[in-house]
C-alpha cells in the first residue's frame, strides 16, 4: 500500500512543482526563489514519512494537538515544521518544542509568550506575522480578521516587538486569500497588497524577506505577486476527508 501511495504522492508533487515552474517562468523568477511548504494537516505521519522520502523538507499542521504527536513520531527526519493555524496562548509551549517557523503570530500577547518558551526550550523560533486583508479598513491596526492575523496599519508594531524578543527571529508575512473584504476573489491583488506590506516591513527590518502565500487553487497568483513560500495540501495530498 506505501508503494502505491508514494507513486501518488510522487506524481501529485510533479504537478504541483510543474506548475510552480511555469508561474516563476511567467513572473520571469528563477524556480529557487519560490518553496514548497507541503501542507499536512489531517494526513497521518507515514505520508509525511513518504514526502521526507520524496524530498519534501517543510511542512506545515494548523493544530497542535495533532501536530506535536506527528512532530515527535517524525523527529528523525531532517524536516522544517511550520505552524499555519490560529494559535491560542496555552497551546504555544507545545508548538515551541518543534514548530521551526509559526506562521500565524497575530497579537503581541502570543509573540511575548512564544519568547518565554523558545527561551525555555533553548530554541529560535522564525516568526511570521499574519496579515488580515479583510480588515485592510485603514480604522485600526488592532482588527482582526476572520480568519486570524493583524489588519496592515499593525503590522509595524507587531514586528517591533518580536524582532525585540528573545528566541524569536522576525521572517516576515503570511496571509491567506480573504472571504470578505475588498480583496475578497481577488487573489492576485491581495498577494499584491501583501508584497507592498512587505516591501514596507523591511525598510525596517531587512532580513525580514519571507512572504508565504497562495494555496493549492492561487499559487499562481501568489507565484506572479511575489511570494517566496506556498502552501500546498490538497493538490500534494488529495481532497481531505470530512472531519466529524
Amino acid at each position: 500500500m506505501s508503494d502505491v501511495r508514494k507513486m501518488q504522492l510522487a506524481d501529485n508533487l510533479a504537478r504541483v512543482e510543474d506548475r510552480i515552474s511555469t508561474a516563476c517562468a511567467k513572473a520571469g523568477r528563477a524556480r529557487d526563489e519560490v518553496t514548497l511548504i507541503v501542507v499536512t494537516k489531517t494526513y497521518p505521519a507515514s505520508d509525511v514519512r513518504l514526502l521526507a522520502e520524496l524530498g519534501v523538507r517543510q511542512v506545515a499542521e494548523n493544530r497542535d494537538q495533532e501536530a506535536a504527536p506527528k512532530a515527535a513520531e517524525c523527529a528523525d527526519l531532517s524536516l522544517t515544521w511550520h505552524f499555519v493555524g490560529q494559535l491560542q496562548t496555552n497551546k504555544v509551549r507545545s508548538v515551541a518544542r518543534y514548530a521551526g517557523i509559526v506562521q500565524s503570530i497575530d497579537r503581541p500577547r502570543l509573540a511575548t509568550a512564544l519568547s518565554k518558551e523558545a527561551v525555555r526550550s533553548g530554541r529560535e523560533l522564525g516568526c511570521l506575522i499574519q496579515v488580515a486583508l479583510d480588515a485592510d479598513s485603514g480604522e485600526t491596526g488592532r482588527t482582526t480578521g476572520d480568519r486570524g492575523g493583524v489588519a496592515p496599519e499593525g503590522v509595524a508594531e507587531l514586528a517591533d516587538t518580536i524582532a525585540g524578543s528573545q528566541g524569536l527571529r522576525l521572517d516576515g508575512l503570511m496571509t491567506v486569500a480573504p472571504l470578505a473584504g475588498p480583496y475578497a476573489g481577488r487573489q492576485r491583488a491581495a498577494f499584491e497588497r501583501l508584497m507592498e506590506i512587505s516591501s514596507d516591513l523591511r525598510a525596517n527590518h531587512p532580513a525580514a524577506t519571507m512572504v508565504s502565500a497562495g494555496m493549492s487553487a492561487d499559487l499562481e497568483d501568489a507565484v506572479a505577486a511575489g511570494a517566496t513560500h506556498v502552501r500546498i495540501g490538497t493538490a500534494v495530498l488529495g481532497v481531505r476527508p470530512r472531519l466529524g
